[in-house]
């Protein structure tokens, strides 16, 4: 049964330890920000798309995605420290649920990851991104919590397997950079070779990053309600991936 008390507690948890962290706080801006000036400006010049779009324009989505996806899957790291320290077993003897706790966990997570999605979006309408503004605009905020929750649920999965807290940068590192660049995020799929595009469909974060696109006025790949529905039905399937080997890797402790 869900305990809304409890996934509040827990969400206002994860609030206060990512901000009194200012170094946690910077590190998840600089490699979008370092992406984003790197990539969108610094290449931006050198890329020409046969549809003509700006670079800049095609790849601010992506870094918002990339973004969300960097900021989501580190909620896991508080996951290892709780267990170490005690934390986990004493919420994990109380009568919430363990969908409650993971969607506490996943609720916290999301909202840093959209702060530091926010952030990327403000400068990059600073350096030129311009963003059309509909009432269609709103599903990229949308998409944005959509991406957040299936990659918080992804950290959550792999932070009930790994204990060891350098193990688990190296591991999140290995899931986050392929699924990064086996997407549309850095480059159109139209551009990759064929086997790279096959698997790209099978990327949650194609999606993510097409919906957003698509959303803040751009050229989106599939049609938004492709990409709304994949996303929902990959979030429901993580999150449920998620509270299930939460919950067997308690039980074990």
């Amino acid at each position: 049964m869900m305990n809304f008390n409890a996934i509040y507690v827990l969400w206002l948890r994860e609030m206060k330890r990512f901000f009194r962290a200012k170094s946690r706080v910077i590190g998840v801006m600089l490699m979008p920000l370092f992406f984003l000036l790197g990539l969108g400006v610094g290449l931006g010049a050198l890329v020409h798309l046969n549809s003509g779009v700006s670079y800049l324009q095609f790849i601010v989505p992506g870094i918002i995605g990339m973004s969300l996806m960097s900021t989501a899957v580190s909620s896991g790291f508080s996951v290892i420290w709780d267990r170490q320290f005690g934390f986990l077993k004493e919420i994990m003897v109380t009568p919430n649920s363990r969908t409650s706790i993971v969607l506490g966990r996943a609720a916290g997570g999301s909202t840093t990851a959209m702060i530091s999605a926010t952030v990327v979006t403000v400068i990059a309408i600073l350096i030129g991104f311009k963003a059309v503004l509909t009432a269609t605009s709103l599903l990229a905020i949308v998409f944005m919590i959509l991406i957040a929750m299936t990659f918080i649920s992804l950290g959550l999965i792999l932070a009930s397997i790994i204990s060891d807290i350098q193990g688990f940068g190296l591991i999140t590192n290995f899931f986050t950079l392929p699924l990064l660049f086996l997407s549309n995020s850095i480059f159109p799929i139209s551009t990759l070779p064929s086997v790279v595009q096959d698997v790209a469909y099978f990327n949650p974060l194609t999606y993510g990053v097409d919906g957003i696109r698509g959303s803040l006025g751009s050229a989106s790949l599939f049609p938004l309600t492709t990409d709304l529905g994949v996303m929902i039905v990959v979030v429901i399937i993580m999150v449920s991936i998620a509270a299930y080997a939460f919950s067997k890797s308690e039980v074990g402790q």
